[in-house]
């Protein structure tokens, strides 16, 4: 390695990331970048601090990658076509950003000549083959550095380093590897290594500060967020205005036990009060507005997507084509729906949409049939059994 070269570093300020840009100027001789690529995750002023502590620690250059729209409509947007809640428990926050953020910073490294490309990933997690598989195939010519997997360091270890290196370091802070974006938080700590501690409320960023109960409308245009309590919002403009509102309750927060892509399992808390309302209020309109075989094969195809986008995936061609089945069934999925928050939980009320199925011109459930017979039905019911009775009469079993 000679000091001319370029390293590009995954830099969030985080403990991990601030090892990694200490360790590459000193210990490998490297000129470090560093960019961070914002799916959502930071405000002005965060990034702003972001900035200062990466130069601080000694890189040549800093920037931000605003990918937030890009996110939203290269992957979140299928997120919420698919109602997509991997284990039907987490909505993929982490999973789905890390795709995102690696491609931006492939195209990135190549763009300023990086000899190099670096990343504060573990050997144990997912993020790891996520970085390491989308470097790989979208700028194979550059070497991928990972100096916490390679020196198989731990928290503690990273601490000691910077505080040796004149950085200071709040322990309790860097206690809980938190993850903030668009469509979610991830929050990893002691407990989660464990399988039966729970996190405590304070390693949740959002903490509790409403009380009342409140009604939320959302309004939906071919699957996409278009209105928040009858106000026009873009979609990423919709989702931030539900993430302000419903985190105030403390809702979305759960924690996340999955098989990770390397094979042993693994367990996160996460809360992502947008995401969890908007997939739950999607979902409901859908029930109203598509076909129970429109419902059915979207099930089955939105959870292939979201293991394969989990997995990274994303470039796989069969991805282009779920897409393309996702997005053609939204047609008619546009209507109101309306969530009742109260602390810690909510509850969709109902819709209002002119593609409601639900209409009363053939019947009502229950209670009339207006386009049909007693004896429709009893006819219906006796073809319908065939199958079974020629089965039983075969094989005698009933």
């Amino acid at each position: 390695m000679h000091p001319s070269d370029k390293v590009l570093l995954a830099f969030s300020g985080g403990l991990d990331t601030s090892f990694c840009a200490k360790y590459l100027k000193h210990e490998k001789g490297l000129a470090v970048y560093s960019a961070i690529v914002n799916t959502g995750g930071f405000s002005d002023a965060e990034l702003q601090v972001i900035q200062q502590k990466a130069y601080a620690l000694g890189v040549e250059q800093h920037i931000t990658l605003e990918q937030t729209e890009v996110f939203y409509d290269k992957i979140v947007k299928y997120l919420i076509f698919g109602n997509i809640l991997k284990n039907n428990t987490y909505p993929l926050s982490v999973s789905a950003e890390r795709v995102h953020q690696a491609i931006a910073l492939a195209g990135y490294a190549k763009k300023i000549g990086a000899k190099y490309i670096a990343h504060g990933s573990t050997g144990a997690g997912n993020d790891q083959v996520r970085f390491d598989l989308i470097f790989q195939l979208i700028a194979p010519e550059i070497e991928i550095l990972t100096p916490i997997r390679t020196l198989q360091l731990s928290r503690t270890e990273e601490i000691e380093y910077l505080q040796r290196h004149g950085v200071e370091v709040d322990a309790q802070k860097a206690k809980y590897s938190i993850n903030k974006g668009l469509w979610g938080t991830s929050v990893g700590g002691a407990e989660t290594l464990t399988s039966h501690l729970p996190l405590p409320d304070s390693a949740y960023p959002s903490g509790l500060k409403a009380e009342g109960p409140e009604t939320l409308q959302i309004g939906f245009e071919k699957g996409e967020i278009h209105s928040v309590n009858g106000q026009p919002v873009t979609p990423v403009e919709g989702i931030r205005r539900i993430e302000s509102i419903a985190s105030r309750y403390a809702i979305g927060r759960d924690i996340h036990i999955g098989d990770t892509i390397i094979g042993i399992k693994g367990r996160v808390g996460f809360e992502a009060a947008a995401a969890t309302v908007i997939i739950k209020a999607h979902h409901a309109l859908e029930k109203h507005t598509l076909t129970k075989w429109q419902l059915h094969w979207k099930e089955q195809m939105a959870g292939w997507y979201g293991m394969f986008l989990h997995e990274a995936q994303y470039f796989d061609p069969v991805m282009r084509n779920i897409e393309h089945f996702l997005t053609d069934t939204q047609q008619f999925v546009s209507g109101e729906v309306t969530v009742s928050l109260a602390p810690y939980r909510f509850s969709i009320d109902g819709i209002r949409s002119p593609h409601d199925l639900m209409t009363s011109d053939f019947g009502q459930y229950g209670e009339t049939n207006l386009k049909w017979s007693g004896e429709d039905v009893k006819g219906f019911t006796r073809i319908l059994a065939n199958p079974v009775q020629i089965f039983n009469h075969v094989n005698h079993v009933l």
